[in-house]
Protein backbone atom coordinates (compact mmCIF):
# COMPACT_ATOMS: atom_id res chain seq x y z
CA UNK A 1 0.00 0.00 0.00
CA UNK A 2 0.74 3.92 -0.62
CA UNK A 3 -0.18 6.82 1.33
CA UNK A 4 -0.13 10.06 -0.68
CA UNK A 5 -0.91 13.52 0.88
CA UNK A 6 -2.25 15.88 -1.82
CA UNK A 7 -2.53 19.62 -1.63
CA UNK A 8 -5.69 19.60 -4.24
CA UNK A 9 -8.56 17.55 -4.23
CA UNK A 10 -8.60 17.66 -8.18
CA UNK A 11 -5.46 14.90 -7.86
CA UNK A 12 -7.58 12.05 -6.98
CA UNK A 13 -10.08 11.13 -9.63
CA UNK A 14 -13.64 11.93 -9.15
CA UNK A 15 -14.65 8.17 -9.61
CA UNK A 16 -12.01 6.70 -7.14
CA UNK A 17 -12.79 9.45 -4.64
CA UNK A 18 -16.79 8.81 -4.69
CA UNK A 19 -16.28 5.19 -4.80
CA UNK A 20 -14.82 5.50 -1.63
CA UNK A 21 -16.56 8.12 -0.12
CA UNK A 22 -20.14 6.92 -1.08
CA UNK A 23 -20.32 3.80 -2.45
CA UNK A 24 -24.02 3.36 -1.74
CA UNK A 25 -26.47 5.66 -3.14
CA UNK A 26 -29.17 5.12 -0.66
CA UNK A 27 -26.23 6.48 2.59
CA UNK A 28 -25.15 9.08 -0.18
CA UNK A 29 -23.55 12.20 1.83
CA UNK A 30 -23.47 15.01 -0.29
CA UNK A 31 -21.05 16.47 1.92
CA UNK A 32 -18.56 14.06 1.23
CA UNK A 33 -18.29 14.03 -2.35
CA UNK A 34 -14.91 14.52 -4.86
CA UNK A 35 -17.98 17.54 -6.29
CA UNK A 36 -18.34 19.16 -2.53
CA UNK A 37 -15.29 19.36 -1.79
CA UNK A 38 -13.67 20.49 -5.14
CA UNK A 39 -16.52 23.21 -4.80
CA UNK A 40 -14.90 24.90 -2.06
CA UNK A 41 -11.52 24.71 -3.38
CA UNK A 42 -12.09 25.95 -6.47
CA UNK A 43 -14.19 28.60 -5.11
CA UNK A 44 -10.85 29.71 -3.01
CA UNK A 45 -13.08 29.57 0.34
CA UNK A 46 -10.01 26.73 1.12
CA UNK A 47 -6.73 26.50 -0.13
CA UNK A 48 -3.88 29.68 0.05
CA UNK A 49 -4.78 32.51 1.79
CA UNK A 50 -7.73 31.05 4.14
CA UNK A 51 -6.07 28.63 6.48
CA UNK A 52 -7.46 25.78 5.53
CA UNK A 53 -4.19 23.45 3.49
CA UNK A 54 -5.47 20.12 1.47
CA UNK A 55 -3.80 17.56 2.39
CA UNK A 56 -6.01 14.91 1.27
CA UNK A 57 -4.87 11.08 1.51
CA UNK A 58 -5.02 9.05 -0.55
CA UNK A 59 -4.22 5.01 -0.07
CA UNK A 60 -3.38 3.00 -3.49
CA UNK A 61 -2.54 -0.64 -3.82
CA UNK A 62 0.60 -2.13 -5.70
CA UNK A 63 -1.39 -1.55 -9.20
CA UNK A 64 -2.44 2.53 -8.33
CA UNK A 65 -5.64 1.19 -7.66
CA UNK A 66 -7.49 3.51 -5.09
CA UNK A 67 -8.50 1.82 -1.85
CA UNK A 68 -9.16 4.83 1.05
CA UNK A 69 -9.29 8.43 0.87
CA UNK A 70 -9.47 10.75 3.99
CA UNK A 71 -10.79 14.61 3.45
CA UNK A 72 -7.71 16.41 5.47
CA UNK A 73 -6.34 19.80 5.99
CA UNK A 74 -3.50 21.58 7.57
CA UNK A 75 -4.79 24.29 9.47
CA UNK A 76 -3.78 27.82 11.27
CA UNK A 77 -6.55 28.38 13.28
CA UNK A 78 -9.81 27.26 14.87
CA UNK A 79 -12.31 28.57 13.09
CA UNK A 80 -14.93 26.72 11.02
CA UNK A 81 -14.71 23.44 12.77
CA UNK A 82 -17.80 23.36 15.15
CA UNK A 83 -16.21 21.47 17.74
CA UNK A 84 -14.03 24.03 19.99
CA UNK A 85 -10.25 23.44 20.90
CA UNK A 86 -9.50 26.84 21.45
CA UNK A 87 -8.71 26.59 24.98
CA UNK A 88 -6.33 23.41 24.22
CA UNK A 89 -4.49 26.10 22.06
CA UNK A 90 -3.95 28.79 24.72
CA UNK A 91 -3.08 25.96 27.34
CA UNK A 92 -0.35 24.63 25.12
CA UNK A 93 0.83 28.73 24.03
CA UNK A 94 0.84 29.20 28.03
CA UNK A 95 3.26 26.02 28.72
CA UNK A 96 5.51 27.22 25.74
CA UNK A 97 4.25 25.44 22.42
CA UNK A 98 2.93 25.85 19.79
CA UNK A 99 -0.16 24.39 18.50
CA UNK A 100 -0.61 25.69 14.68
CA UNK A 101 -0.08 23.79 12.15
CA UNK A 102 -2.87 21.61 13.09
CA UNK A 103 -4.45 18.74 10.97
CA UNK A 104 -8.05 18.54 10.71
CA UNK A 105 -9.87 15.48 8.94
CA UNK A 106 -13.80 17.14 8.24
CA UNK A 107 -15.63 19.02 5.43
CA UNK A 108 -14.63 22.57 5.91
CA UNK A 109 -17.22 25.05 7.79
CA UNK A 110 -19.97 22.07 7.63
CA UNK A 111 -20.65 20.33 11.18
CA UNK A 112 -22.22 17.40 9.23
CA UNK A 113 -21.73 13.21 10.71
CA UNK A 114 -20.50 11.30 8.52
CA UNK A 115 -17.14 9.15 7.74
CA UNK A 116 -14.24 10.42 7.50
CA UNK A 117 -11.59 7.27 6.62
CA UNK A 118 -13.21 6.64 3.52
CA UNK A 119 -12.42 3.03 2.93
CA UNK A 120 -13.45 1.28 -0.16
CA UNK A 121 -15.81 -1.52 0.61
CA UNK A 122 -14.21 -4.76 0.48
CA UNK A 123 -12.18 -7.50 2.51
CA UNK A 124 -9.72 -4.47 3.49
CA UNK A 125 -12.03 -1.94 4.72
CA UNK A 126 -11.16 -2.56 8.27
CA UNK A 127 -7.38 -2.26 7.24
CA UNK A 128 -7.73 0.82 5.04
CA UNK A 129 -9.43 2.56 7.70
CA UNK A 130 -6.61 1.73 10.36
CA UNK A 131 -3.48 3.38 7.46
CA UNK A 132 -5.57 6.06 7.04
CA UNK A 133 -5.72 7.23 10.79
CA UNK A 134 -1.89 6.32 11.16
CA UNK A 135 -0.61 7.97 7.96
CA UNK A 136 -3.05 11.29 9.24
CA UNK A 137 -0.37 11.06 12.34
CA UNK A 138 2.16 10.26 9.89
CA UNK A 139 1.37 13.68 8.00
CA UNK A 140 1.09 15.52 11.22
CA UNK A 141 4.40 14.50 12.29
CA UNK A 142 5.92 15.35 8.70
CA UNK A 143 4.80 18.95 8.74
CA UNK A 144 5.27 19.45 12.57
CA UNK A 145 1.74 20.09 13.33
CA UNK A 146 0.53 19.59 17.17
CA UNK A 147 -2.29 17.35 16.83
CA UNK A 148 -4.53 15.59 14.44
CA UNK A 149 -8.43 16.12 15.17
CA UNK A 150 -11.15 14.12 12.97
CA UNK A 151 -14.81 15.38 13.70
CA UNK A 152 -18.21 14.56 13.21
CA UNK A 153 -17.21 10.97 11.94
CA UNK A 154 -19.00 8.02 12.75
CA UNK A 155 -19.60 6.10 15.80
CA UNK A 156 -18.12 3.24 14.60
CA UNK A 157 -15.04 5.15 13.35
CA UNK A 158 -14.71 6.53 16.96
CA UNK A 159 -14.56 3.46 18.99
CA UNK A 160 -12.22 1.21 15.79
CA UNK A 161 -9.87 4.70 15.87
CA UNK A 162 -10.06 5.17 19.41
CA UNK A 163 -8.79 2.25 20.46
CA UNK A 164 -5.51 2.95 18.24
CA UNK A 165 -4.89 5.49 20.66
CA UNK A 166 -6.71 8.57 19.74
CA UNK A 167 -8.60 10.57 22.27
CA UNK A 168 -12.64 10.24 22.30
CA UNK A 169 -14.45 13.41 22.24
CA UNK A 170 -18.68 13.61 21.99
CA UNK A 171 -20.71 16.45 21.61
CA UNK A 172 -24.72 17.11 20.79
CA UNK A 173 -26.55 18.21 17.65
CA UNK A 174 -30.60 17.77 17.29
CA UNK A 175 -32.08 16.09 14.53
CA UNK A 176 -35.34 14.79 13.24
CA UNK A 177 -36.48 10.93 12.71
CA UNK A 178 -39.43 10.24 10.42
CA UNK A 179 -41.27 7.45 11.84
CA UNK A 180 -43.10 6.44 8.62
CA UNK A 181 -45.43 9.63 8.78
CA UNK A 182 -47.29 10.18 5.87
CA UNK A 183 -48.13 13.77 6.34
CA UNK A 184 -47.12 16.49 8.24
CA UNK A 185 -50.22 16.28 10.85
CA UNK A 186 -49.37 12.32 11.38
CA UNK A 187 -45.92 14.11 12.69
CA UNK A 188 -48.23 16.32 14.91
CA UNK A 189 -50.19 13.40 16.01
CA UNK A 190 -46.86 11.66 18.09
CA UNK A 191 -46.45 15.58 19.93
CA UNK A 192 -48.03 16.57 23.29
CA UNK A 193 -51.36 18.58 23.00
CA UNK A 194 -49.79 21.60 23.52
CA UNK A 195 -46.74 21.19 21.62
CA UNK A 196 -48.73 20.60 18.99
CA UNK A 197 -50.79 23.40 19.32
CA UNK A 198 -47.73 25.27 19.33
CA UNK A 199 -46.57 24.06 16.27
CA UNK A 200 -49.91 24.79 14.48
CA UNK A 201 -49.87 28.52 15.20
CA UNK A 202 -46.56 28.74 14.41
CA UNK A 203 -46.54 27.43 11.26
CA UNK A 204 -50.11 29.53 10.41
CA UNK A 205 -48.33 32.99 11.46
CA UNK A 206 -44.92 32.46 9.13
CA UNK A 207 -47.42 31.37 6.22
CA UNK A 208 -49.93 34.25 6.78
CA UNK A 209 -47.30 36.63 6.60
CA UNK A 210 -45.34 35.65 3.36
CA UNK A 211 -45.74 32.97 0.48
CA UNK A 212 -43.35 30.20 0.77
CA UNK A 213 -41.76 28.28 -1.88
CA UNK A 214 -39.26 25.39 -3.13
CA UNK A 215 -36.60 25.45 -5.85
CA UNK A 216 -34.01 22.05 -6.41
CA UNK A 217 -32.71 20.94 -8.93
CA UNK A 218 -33.00 22.79 -12.98
CA UNK A 219 -35.55 25.12 -11.21
CA UNK A 220 -32.54 26.99 -9.24
CA UNK A 221 -31.66 29.62 -11.39
CA UNK A 222 -28.36 32.08 -10.77
CA UNK A 223 -30.81 34.83 -9.94
CA UNK A 224 -31.91 32.80 -6.69
CA UNK A 225 -28.53 32.05 -5.98
CA UNK A 226 -28.03 35.95 -5.81
CA UNK A 227 -31.10 36.36 -3.52
CA UNK A 228 -29.64 33.63 -0.78
CA UNK A 229 -25.97 34.88 -0.97
CA UNK A 230 -27.65 37.56 -0.18
CA UNK A 231 -29.43 36.39 3.12
CA UNK A 232 -26.60 34.33 3.98
CA UNK A 233 -24.01 37.03 4.36
CA UNK A 234 -26.33 39.12 6.50
CA UNK A 235 -26.57 36.32 8.74
CA UNK A 236 -22.85 35.75 8.88
CA UNK A 237 -21.91 38.70 9.30
CA UNK A 238 -24.27 39.19 12.48
CA UNK A 239 -22.74 35.52 13.45
CA UNK A 240 -19.33 35.16 12.23
CA UNK A 241 -18.20 38.25 11.61
CA UNK A 242 -16.99 37.04 8.55
CA UNK A 243 -19.22 34.49 6.33
CA UNK A 244 -16.67 31.48 5.46
CA UNK A 245 -18.34 30.99 2.05
CA UNK A 246 -18.22 33.67 -1.44
CA UNK A 247 -21.17 33.91 -4.04
CA UNK A 248 -19.14 31.74 -6.35
CA UNK A 249 -18.77 28.89 -4.25
CA UNK A 250 -22.65 28.91 -4.81
CA UNK A 251 -22.62 28.88 -8.27
CA UNK A 252 -20.31 25.86 -8.40
CA UNK A 253 -22.64 24.12 -6.13
CA UNK A 254 -25.82 24.86 -7.90
CA UNK A 255 -23.46 23.85 -11.20
CA UNK A 256 -21.65 20.78 -9.77
CA UNK A 257 -25.05 19.28 -7.50
CA UNK A 258 -28.11 20.91 -8.17
CA UNK A 259 -30.23 18.00 -7.42
CA UNK A 260 -29.00 17.85 -4.35
CA UNK A 261 -29.89 21.21 -3.53
CA UNK A 262 -33.21 22.56 -1.99
CA UNK A 263 -33.76 25.90 -1.17
CA UNK A 264 -37.18 27.23 0.30
CA UNK A 265 -37.69 31.01 0.11
CA UNK A 266 -39.86 33.49 1.32
CA UNK A 267 -41.71 36.02 -0.88
CA UNK A 268 -43.72 39.24 -0.09
CA UNK A 269 -45.03 41.97 -2.47
CA UNK A 270 -42.96 40.10 -5.41
CA UNK A 271 -39.57 40.30 -3.36
CA UNK A 272 -37.51 37.34 -2.07
CA UNK A 273 -37.34 38.20 1.50
CA UNK A 274 -35.99 35.11 3.45
CA UNK A 275 -34.35 31.75 2.30
CA UNK A 276 -32.74 28.61 3.43
CA UNK A 277 -30.30 26.19 1.88
CA UNK A 278 -30.45 22.52 2.84
CA UNK A 279 -28.43 19.22 0.30
CA UNK A 280 -30.26 16.19 0.14
CA UNK A 281 -28.80 12.96 0.65
CA UNK A 282 -29.57 9.20 0.07
CA UNK A 283 -31.40 8.80 3.61
CA UNK A 284 -31.75 12.65 5.18
CA UNK A 285 -32.12 15.95 4.20
CA UNK A 286 -28.68 18.07 5.82
CA UNK A 287 -30.04 21.66 6.77
CA UNK A 288 -27.24 24.50 6.32
CA UNK A 289 -27.83 28.23 5.90
CA UNK A 290 -30.33 30.43 6.39
CA UNK A 291 -31.26 34.68 6.11
CA UNK A 292 -33.61 37.12 6.06
CA UNK A 293 -34.19 41.05 5.34
CA UNK A 294 -37.59 41.35 7.04
CA UNK A 295 -38.27 39.85 10.25
CA UNK A 296 -41.10 37.87 10.64
CA UNK A 297 -42.42 35.91 13.84
CA UNK A 298 -41.70 31.84 13.20
CA UNK A 299 -40.57 32.50 10.05
CA UNK A 300 -36.93 30.92 10.69
CA UNK A 301 -38.84 27.62 12.31
CA UNK A 302 -40.64 27.46 9.51
CA UNK A 303 -37.90 27.81 6.72
CA UNK A 304 -35.36 26.14 8.57
CA UNK A 305 -37.44 23.14 10.44
CA UNK A 306 -40.85 22.72 9.16
CA UNK A 307 -40.47 22.85 5.69
CA UNK A 308 -37.55 20.30 5.64
CA UNK A 309 -39.92 18.24 7.74
CA UNK A 310 -42.80 18.26 4.62
CA UNK A 311 -39.66 17.80 2.04
CA UNK A 312 -38.60 14.87 4.49
CA UNK A 313 -42.26 13.36 4.77
CA UNK A 314 -42.51 13.97 0.76
CA UNK A 315 -39.35 12.23 -0.04
CA UNK A 316 -39.08 9.10 2.59
CA UNK A 317 -35.70 10.44 3.97
CA UNK A 318 -35.41 9.02 7.65
CA UNK A 319 -34.51 11.96 9.10
CA UNK A 320 -33.60 15.87 8.92
CA UNK A 321 -30.15 17.19 10.28
CA UNK A 322 -30.38 20.69 11.20
CA UNK A 323 -26.79 21.91 11.80
CA UNK A 324 -24.85 22.11 14.82
CA UNK A 325 -26.88 24.02 18.35
CA UNK A 326 -30.16 24.89 19.35
CA UNK A 327 -32.11 23.16 22.27
CA UNK A 328 -35.10 25.31 20.64
CA UNK A 329 -34.90 22.78 17.97
CA UNK A 330 -36.43 20.12 20.49
CA UNK A 331 -39.99 21.77 20.76
CA UNK A 332 -40.19 21.31 17.16
CA UNK A 333 -39.34 17.34 17.17
CA UNK A 334 -35.72 17.48 16.58
CA UNK A 335 -34.17 15.47 19.43
CA UNK A 336 -30.60 14.95 20.78
CA UNK A 337 -28.03 12.95 19.14
CA UNK A 338 -24.58 12.09 20.22
CA UNK A 339 -21.88 14.00 18.18
CA UNK A 340 -18.09 12.21 18.07
CA UNK A 341 -14.23 13.44 17.46
CA UNK A 342 -11.22 12.08 17.33
CA UNK A 343 -7.94 13.94 18.57
CA UNK A 344 -4.32 13.08 18.60
CA UNK A 345 -1.60 15.30 20.49
CA UNK A 346 1.80 15.31 20.23
CA UNK A 347 2.72 17.25 22.80
CA UNK A 348 2.08 14.34 26.25
CA UNK A 349 1.64 16.83 28.56
CA UNK A 350 -1.63 18.04 26.52
CA UNK A 351 -2.67 15.13 26.26
CA UNK A 352 -2.48 14.06 29.52
CA UNK A 353 -4.77 17.11 30.48
CA UNK A 354 -7.13 16.84 27.43
CA UNK A 355 -8.27 13.23 27.96
CA UNK A 356 -8.96 14.18 32.04
CA UNK A 357 -11.24 16.94 30.41
CA UNK A 358 -12.70 14.71 28.04
CA UNK A 359 -13.87 12.04 30.74
CA UNK A 360 -15.75 13.85 32.64
CA UNK A 361 -17.02 15.72 28.95
CA UNK A 362 -18.44 12.39 28.08
CA UNK A 363 -20.29 11.87 31.07
CA UNK A 364 -21.77 15.42 31.00
CA UNK A 365 -22.92 15.18 27.03
CA UNK A 366 -24.89 12.22 27.99
CA UNK A 367 -26.45 12.92 30.59
CA UNK A 368 -27.93 16.08 29.26
CA UNK A 369 -28.59 13.96 25.97
CA UNK A 370 -30.65 11.66 28.27
CA UNK A 371 -32.24 14.64 30.49
CA UNK A 372 -33.28 16.33 27.10
CA UNK A 373 -34.93 13.12 25.45
CA UNK A 374 -37.00 12.07 28.67
CA UNK A 375 -38.10 16.13 28.16
CA UNK A 376 -39.14 16.52 24.70
CA UNK A 377 -42.20 17.65 22.94
CA UNK A 378 -43.66 14.08 22.27
CA UNK A 379 -46.29 12.33 23.49
CA UNK A 380 -45.43 9.43 26.87
CA UNK A 381 -44.38 6.28 25.77
CA UNK A 382 -43.57 7.91 21.82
Amino acid sequence: MIVKAVPRIEAIGAHAWDACANPDAATHNPFLSHAFLAALEDAGTVGPGTGWHPQHLVLEDACGAVSGVMPLYAKTHSQGEYVFDHAWADALARAGGQYYPKLQGAVPFTPVPGRRFLARPGPLEAETEALLARASVAVADRIGASSVHVTFLTEGEWQRVGDAGFLRRTGQQFHWQNGGYATFDDFLGTLASRKRKQLRREREEAQAAVEIFQVTGREITEAHWDAFFAFYMDTGSRKWGRPYLNRRFFSLLGAKLADRCLLVFARRAGQLVAGALNLIGGDCLYGRYWGATEHHPFLHFELCYYQAIDFAIARGLSRVEAGAQGEHKLARGYLPETTYSLHWLADPRLEAAVQRYLTEERREVAEVNALLREHGPFKKGE
